[in-house]
């Protein structure tokens, strides 16, 4: 090592002035590193310092300022990378590998030599401790330089090597250890995943499949003097743990056999194979992750829940999982005494969402495309598995919420980081798409989640915004068949206007997409219609967000889109306020044009539509402006009348309440109206009414009209 001192700085770390250059902060960062004894808060402190100078140096060097990583040399580079051994804590690992990652950036082209001459001379050196280390920097360095890891994984002689080190007599379970995790971590590898299955596949089945009385039978048989050698049985078999870590690594190998929503191969169809080759199914691997976790969380839950976060990818095995309550109990109390931010949280999550995701919902034009692709792609094609069809999605969806889960995602929230929380709203939104569930997650904290996901989500990604989207319409389907009243009531209530930013963020369609997908704007004027009928501050804070979109809205070509916008007018009109400023104040132009659009839809070819219009028509005849406005259109008479004549009796009561209100306005907007309906024949029109109706309330407002029409009042 160039120029540094074997003195340690006095006080730790502490004792770099600030007024040493940056070279000289690094050595002595790295002569504190590379003493022995050390706790590891002072380590952790040195690797800080370490990392935060070589981030900075990137930023220096673009500067034209010389980079500290001149005076870094290969021995340097092992002391950093040598703090990644399994051995050492997890915080000084996770330290360390943050140091390489900025090391790695830093150095380019150099620190990529120095990184692979380390890694190749421990191999070739061969003793235990020189494989711990080199596969642990293997794994810890896949995700940051995947392809210069790759190289080395792939070189030549390397993968074959490790089949006789793992079948080796006495075995070293750090080093099996170390192995199998830089497996695991090079199966995200497609060449190195290839590459593993060719030489490795062999002796990972051995591992899997051992047994251990027939390891200690064969043992005593082939070796009757075996009790008085060096060693116990236990260095003689694989533990239970590499079996676990083996199994894993198994899993992700037959996973790319078969795509995960296609059924398995028909064994009946004469082009299949009549001998399947004998090989551990994912199927099997499942139910050992399963066992696992049951019978020994504590010590196996790590290996059981990233196997079964692979393994759920199939339908099969999703039915399997959720068909075991007792498993499921196990995962949601795995998932609560998981670590914040720890990939066994992130594991346990993936496994749920795996368990509750829908397919994509198509429009119809996709629809009939993979209709036409289904008919030319029949002979000889897998199919997508009926197992993942909505009604087996639904079920184990109810499944996962009788474990429990709801609560427990609220309560972990609070803490994850932003990708732990995108599973969690997916879970979630595919809980809220059954009706019946929707007040209990309401019940157990899912409104209050969602609302705050949605607002803390940064906005910096179209990930970002495509999950802030999901929340919203997760919220928006659980506000659709709540009250209101009870979500956000209560002595913690969440003010109602919290959840009306995320709604109206989903009114109009997504334009970062290629397909309209119309459900999200259907489903948030549903939720908004529903909190408009709370009370007048919120129809207030409604108009004042969303009102742009509403109108926009009303006039969509999608008549389902159009009947929820005039629903929501219908609510937002009760208030006397909104209904005066948007309607009523007909001298100006846009009050009009919106009241000869909502007269326009009382006429609509949609039942639902008109009888949306016909309540806000209902509202707004209270006022004498509306009424003569209405008078005064040419086919406003008409309309009234047409809701009068009706054949659906709920139709025909909002007509004839609007007709009443409008004879019986006083002044000069009353006269006219009833002139104006008079002339339209209304008096025959109300006394069909009279005869045709059922109801009595819709009789009793046909004979007011009609006492008012005939002037006997």
């Amino acid at each position: 090592m160039a120029s540094v001192s074997t003195t340690a700085p006095n006080s730790h770390t502490r004792a770099i002035h600030n007024d040493l250059g940056r070279e000289d902060q690094t050595l002595l960062l790295f002569a504190h590193l590379m003493e022995g004894g050390k706790e590891d808060d002072e380590t952790v402190e040195s690797l800080g310092k370490l990392t935060k100078l070589l981030n900075a140096d990137v930023e220096a060097t673009k500067k034209g300022e010389k980079s500290i990583t001149a005076v870094i040399d290969s021995d340097c580079v092992d002391t950093i990378l040598c703090y990644l051994d399994m051995r050492q804590s997890d915080v000084v690992r996770g330290h360390a590998a943050l140091c390489t990652s900025a090391y790695l950036k830093a150095a380019g082209d150099d620190g990529s030599k120095k990184l692979s001459a380390f890694f190749l001379d421990r191999i070739q050196r061969g003793t235990y401790d020189d494989y711990i280390v080199a596969f642990c920097v293997a794994a810890t360095i896949f995700p940051i330089v995947p392809d210069l890891t790759s190289e080395l994984f792939l070189s030549e002689g390397f993968l074959p090597s490790l089949g006789p080190l793992m079948r080796r007599k006495w075995k070293s379970r750090k080093v099996e250890t170390a192995c199998l995790e830089m497996l695991n971590a090079a199966c995200m590898h497609s060449h190195c995943r290839e590459a593993v299955q060719k030489y490795c596949i062999d002796w990972l089945e051995e591992i899997v499949d051992q047994d251990t009385e027939q390891v200690i039978e064969s043992m005593y048989t082939t070796d009757p003097d075996t009790a008085v050698q060096e060693g116990s049985v236990s260095m003689r078999r694989h533990s239970i743990h590499v079996q676990n870590l083996a199994a894993v690594v198994l899993t992700k190998l037959r996973l790319k056999a078969v795509q995960p929503d296609q059924a398995p191969p028909n064994l009946s169809d004469p082009s299949q194979p009549r001998i399947q080759p004998a090989t551990i199914s994912v199927e099997n691997l499942s139910k050992k992750f399963t066992q696992m976790l049951i019978k020994d969380p504590e010590h196996s839950s790590q290996a059981s829940v990233e196997g079964l976060a692979y393994a759920s990818i199939r339908a099969k095995v999703k039915e399997e999982l959720a068909g075991d309550p007792e498993f499921l109990k196990s995962l949601v109390k795995t998932l609560e005494s998981a670590p914040p931010r720890s990939p066994l949280m992130y594991g346990a999550l993936s496994i749920f969402v795996n368990l509750t995701q829908y397919r994509p919902a198509l429009t119809e034009e996709q629809k009939r495309i993979s209709q036409l692709k289904a008919y030319a792609d029949a002979v000889g094609k897998p199919q997508p598995d009926p197992l993942n069809d909505n009604e087996h999605v639904s079920a184990r969806c109810k499944r996962v919420f009788e474990a429990g889960v709801t609560p427990v995602l609220v309560t972990i929230s609070k803490t994850s980081s932003v990708a732990s929380l995108t599973l969690i709203i997916s879970i979630l939104n595919s809980l809220s798409m059954t009706p019946s569930m929707r007040g209990p997650l309401a019940q157990q904290g899912a409104v209050r989640l969602l609302i705050g996901a949605w607002t803390n989500l940064p906005e910096d990604d179209l990930k970002n915004m495509t999950v802030r989207r999901t929340a919203a319409q997760a919220l928006a389907r659980i506000l659709i068949s709540t009250n209101p009243m009870l979500v956000f009531g209560g002595s913690r209530a969440t003010p109602i206007s919290t959840a009306i930013r995320p709604l109206v963020h989903i009114l109009l369609p997504d334009q970062t997409v290629d397909t309209r997908d119309l459900l999200p704007t259907f489903e948030s004027l549903m939720a908004l219609t529903n909190l408009a009928a709370v009370d007048d501050d919120t129809r207030r804070t409604i108009v004042r967000v969303a009102w742009k979109d509403i109108e926009e809205l009303l006039l969509y070509n999608n008549p389902r889109i159009t009947t929820a916008a005039v629903e929501l007018v219908c609510n937002i009109v009760q208030s006397p306020e909104e209904a005066e400023a948007l309607f009523a104040d007909t001298s100006k132009p846009q009050a009009q044009t919106r009241l000869k659009i909502l007269v326009a839809l009382a006429d609509a070819e949609d039942a639902a539509t008109r009888s949306a219009a016909g309540g806000a028509l209902a509202a707004l005849t209270g006022y004498e402006s509306v009424v003569k406005a209405i008078a005064e259109r040419e086919r406003g008479p008409e309309i009234i009348l047409g809701l009068c004549e009706d054949d659906n009796e709920d139709l025909r009561h909002r007509g004839v309440f609007v007709l009443l209100n409008m004879v019986a306005c006083e002044g000069q907007a009353g006269k006219l109206a009833r002139e104006k309906f008079l002339s339209k024949s209304a008096v025959e029109i109300l006394r069909d009414v009279v005869t045709r109706s059922k109801r009595r309330e819709i009789v009793e407002l046909a004979v007011q009209c009609l006492k008012l029409l005939l002037g006997k009042e």
